[in-house]
């Protein structure tokens, strides 16, 4: 029987802060209209001084465990997605396994940026289909917001970004139910690295860190806007399809859509283009603003939570984010 793996327990932690954007118009130039019109976003969450990625990514994992009526040492493997570590190095998945006080276990850490949490959802499924492990943690957490540019330089990119974690568990499903991953589908395309990156710190330069990058802003994110969006809003839509057609589906078939929250101006564009009804796209970014790796797993585990995914529902997440990369994955629940 063809072993597919089920997540089996979610959960997400946002920090208390929320940032509205009339808080932000007190920091940049901006208003709360414009903040909306070109990005759906009303509000978001910050950390606090002192609290990284791995810190969400723990309680994320905590919840997630809990969800699933497991104990943590029954993890066997842990697979942790983020662009902003606590640290250049190591990476967080062995900053949440000590959170964990799971030593021993593998720790698997995925830079795929937005596209982050289906590469390692991908990378655990097929660790579960080849019966490598039994119980994978799977997290995704970011905090951008310490290192954006409030000036008017940086203010377009400043107002998208929010801080979270997320986290879900998979487990092999031996039952003839359907129930699982049926597919992931990743691709990506480096010749457009530059159209979405932080540029520097970069080890090619030596010294690695220097005070003219810092007054010349190389160390906060680049955005070409524009190529992005347009790149996004045709790569998304095209990844599902792919996706429907490797597990012989329609468009008519998927329950709900979650795609990455990056701004609802793309998530409405990749709606219309698959001509799903907006009603069946699953969207939070009006609270939560983009938190790039864990905004799939955060919404799924709102989703989830609250009861609009339910058991015998059909579920695509697609992503669009740095490298460029993207991708997809088909969950029946």
């Amino acid at each position: 029987m063809n072993t597919k793996s089920i997540i089996t327990g979610t959960g997400h932690f946002v920090p208390p802060k929320v940032v509205t954007n009339f808080d932000l118009e007190k920091m940049i130039n901006t208003t709360d209209e414009w903040i909306r019109q070109r990005s759906g976003i009303v509000e978001r969450h910050y950390v606090e001084s002192g609290v990284g990625s791995s810190d969400l990514g723990y309680e994320a994992a905590l919840r997630a465990i809990e969800n699933a009526k497991i104990n943590k040492s029954e993890i066997d493997f842990i697979i942790a997605a983020t662009l902003s570590p606590d640290h250049y190095f190591p990476g967080i998945g062995v900053l949440i396994q000590a959170k964990l006080d799971l030593s021993g276990i593998g720790a698997l850490d995925v830079r795929n940026q937005c596209t982050g949490f289906i590469y390692a959802l991908s990378v655990a499924d097929q660790y579960i289909r080849t019966h490598t492990y039994k119980k994978i943690l799977v997290v995704a957490a970011e905090v951008q917001t310490s290192n954006l540019d409030y000036s008017d330089d940086g203010r377009d990119i400043a107002v998208l970004f929010g801080d979270g974690g997320a986290a879900v568990i998979l487990e092999p499903n031996d039952k003839d139910d359907g129930r699982g991953v049926l597919s992931t589908h990743l691709f990506s395309d480096g010749n457009f690295a530059s159209d979405l990156w932080m540029e520097k710190p970069s080890p090619k330069d030596n010294p690695t860190f220097r005070k003219e990058y810092i007054d010349e802003k190389k160390y906060y994110p680049y955005m070409n806007g524009r190529n992005v969006f347009k790149n996004a809003s045709e790569k998304m839509p095209e990844a599902v399809k792919i996706a429907l057609e490797e597990n012989g589906l329609t468009i008519e078939d998927v329950d709900h859509l979650i795609p990455h929250q990056a701004n609802d101006r793309i998530s409405l564009m990749v709606a219309k283009i698959l001509r799903i009804p907006v009603e069946k796209v699953i969207r939070n970014i009006d609270r939560m603003g983009n938190t790039t790796a864990a905004s799939i797993p955060i919404a799924l585990d709102e989703s989830l939570k609250s009861g609009r995914i339910k058991e015998g529902d059909t579920v695509v997440l697609t992503a669009f984010g740095s490298g460029y990369t993207w991708g997809s994955a088909v969950i029946k629940f």
